[in-house]
């Protein structure tokens, strides 16, 4: 644990800290005054939120989506050739997760565009912003995705589809409906959440494979490792780098005494990389187990679009691993976003 004064707040990082951390909602808070999203909510609002919206994501729910995404993820690869040098995060990591909640949302192609144009600019403010311009970027994009979202829930109101939109413009708990505002705030933590963090997730995982040739022959040549290996891509290079809290009272941590309203960052990173977890954590191991790893948190904040990132992982790797098995990096300098919170590259350029 380590305090940065600059910035006046905490800084967790072995494992056991940063897990029993997010699961302790007597001594941390997530709320943020006017936030209407899941993610700055606390029980039992929160509580409230997940059930109405949870059922969509479950992993069996999940896995019905399987051959749509299965069906995207060849789509992209069809127009790729062996021997073309090609930003596979232009190409396919970025496109897939976009096609795929378009899809599920029932958005028409030529707004997907859009959908990246957004997304990429909300990222950026998921972290700290110094610079006035990306704010006020990151403020007329959130916008614009809500004017558009208030349009699409609109039409969905007047011709209901299957779609997630419809689905979760009817979820009902014990009578109880989403608010327009909540519904809103929802969608856009799906897009923004599940799409980013998606895109990370398969470009880290082909760079380290990359960087390690003999996991990435492991990877290629035994099917039906697909699981257990994202979840060591998962651990190895986090797509999220932490989260954050406020302590409601004071607490003990590791000895050290941390008071009420202090700054609290669970770097879920380096809790990944924790050496009392795990033997040689800087190696990848594709085939290591157990996997306790808490890319995506963990407790009652922990991510409600997991299972949708793992099975596009889970089908997108071995594909083009498996179509293109002598794919090398091209040598080209690796040049990673702004958005600190996010770990992901601006481009990773392949020789198929």
């Amino acid at each position: 644990m380590f305090h940065d004064t600059e910035r006046r707040r905490w800084l967790l990082t072995r494992y056991e800290d940063v897990s029993a951390a997010l699961r302790d909602d007597e001594h941390f808070t997530a709320r943020q005054e006017g936030g209407a999203s899941m993610l700055v909510s606390d029980p039992p609002e929160h509580t409230r939120l997940r059930n109405l919206v949870s059922k969509p994501f479950t992993p069996k729910a999940v896995r019905a989506w399987a051959p749509m995404i299965e069906r995207v993820v060849a789509d992209l690869l069809a127009p790729l050739r062996e021997g073309d040098e090609v930003d596979v995060i232009a190409a396919f990591a970025y496109p897939l997760p976009i096609t795929v909640i378009a899809e599920m949302l029932g958005v028409a192609h030529d707004r997907r565009d859009f959908f990246r144009e957004v997304s990429s600019a909300i990222a950026v403010s998921l972290g700290p912003i110094t610079d006035p311009a990306v704010a006020r970027a990151a403020g007329e994009a959130s916008g614009r995705l809500a004017a558009y979202f208030n349009e699409l829930i609109a039409e969905r109101e007047r011709d209901p589809r299957d779609d997630l939109v419809t689905a979760l413009l009817h979820a009902e708990e014990a009578g109880d409906l989403l608010s327009r505002r909540e519904l809103i705030s929802m969608l856009t933590l799906l897009l923004i959440g599940g799409h980013e963090t998606t895109v990370n997730l398969i470009a880290n995982a082909l760079l380290a494979m990359l960087r390690n040739p003999a996991q990435f022959a492991l990877f290629r040549d035994t099917p039906g490792l697909e699981k257990q290996a994202v979840e060591e891509f998962l651990r190895y290079d986090s797509p999220v780098q932490y989260t954050g809290r406020m302590t409601r009272t004071e607490i003990e941590i590791g000895g050290t005494r941390i008071g009420a309203g202090e700054s609290v960052r669970m770097i879920l990173a380096a809790a990944n990389r924790d050496p009392a977890i795990w033997p040689d954590p800087d190696a990848l191991e594709i085939r290591r187990e157990p996997h306790p790893n808490i890319a995506f948190g963990v407790g009652v904040h922990s991510c409600l679009g997991a299972p949708l990132a793992r099975l596009e992982a889970e089908i997108a790797l071995p594909a083009i691993v498996r179509r293109f098995p002598g794919m090398q990096l091209t040598g080209r300098p690796l040049r990673y976003r702004t958005a600190s919170v996010l770990r992901g590259l601006e481009e990773l350029w392949l020789r198929l």
